[in-house]
């Protein structure tokens, strides 16, 4: 139960690379998909070919492993003047395969931080990307037993925070929001009025970067998820 006397009520976290493993799967993927195509293009061209694709590609197919597997297929297409070989195409989506059937573990730390929160606070997994994906993700983890609410959506704005905190907890000002990505996790959340609290993951996608509000009184940065029941107990 949440203690009636306590400023912050929920804590909203985010899953891929803040709970368990994800862009690594991508970094792996990627560089498969370069080496297939090495006989067109330098590695350096196709990865930004790649990432030009994935940009262009956000509006229409949104965030995850299909829109990864789409823009690295548009690529092949494109760098091949349209004569990517058919095994090309086919290595793809094997790989695409693998990575939406790759076992979830959660990171270090992960279960014991959750246990601890959940004694004092409403916990709410706040998670962009493929809706079927993520929930199997989640359903692997075996992490789903200690969240309050689940919301998985195609963006992360502030009006999106404002939204979840008002249905799952007591408001934005209330709740503070957890994870790697700067651009995703922080500043909107920020924005929308809650604590933003940073932990750095060794990957995190390109697109995922932002500048730090490094002097907003709301927004710290913690080594480790180690470092979080500390944190938020004193900001409590």
């Amino acid at each position: 139960m949440v203690a009636d006397n306590s400023r912050l009520t929920t804590v909203g976290l985010d899953a891929d690379d803040t709970l368990w493993q994800s862009e690594q799967f991508f970094k792996l993927t990627e560089a498969r998909f370069v080496e297939l195509l090495t006989g067109y293009a330098e590695a350096g061209d196709l990865s930004a070919r790649l990432l030009q694709a994935e940009m262009k590609n956000l509006q229409y197919y949104g965030f995850g492993t299909k829109s990864f597997v789409l823009s690295m297929i548009e690529t092949a297409i494109d760098v091949t003047q349209g004569k990517v070989p058919v095994r090309v195409i086919q290595e793809i989506l094997s790989a695409g395969r693998e990575m939406l059937a790759h076992p979830i573990q959660p990171l270090p730390h992960v279960r014991e931080t959750l246990e601890k929160l959940g004694n004092s606070f409403r916990l709410v997994l706040i998670s962009k990307g493929d809706l079927f994906d993520q929930e199997r993700k989640l359903a692997q983890s075996g992490l789903g037993e200690f969240f309050h609410g689940v919301e998985i959506v195609s963006e992360k704005t502030p009006q999106v925070y404002r939204r979840i905190f008002d249905r799952h907890g007591d408001g934005p000002d209330r709740a503070v929001m957890v994870g790697n990505s700067m651009k995703s996790d922080i500043v909107p959340a920020i924005a929308a009025g809650c604590w933003g609290v940073f932990i750095p993951h060794e990957l995190t996608w390109t697109l995922e970067h932002a500048e730090a509000p490094i002097h907003h009184p709301r927004f710290r940065q913690l080594k480790s998820l180690n470092e979080l029941h500390e944190f938020i107990t004193k900001i409590s």
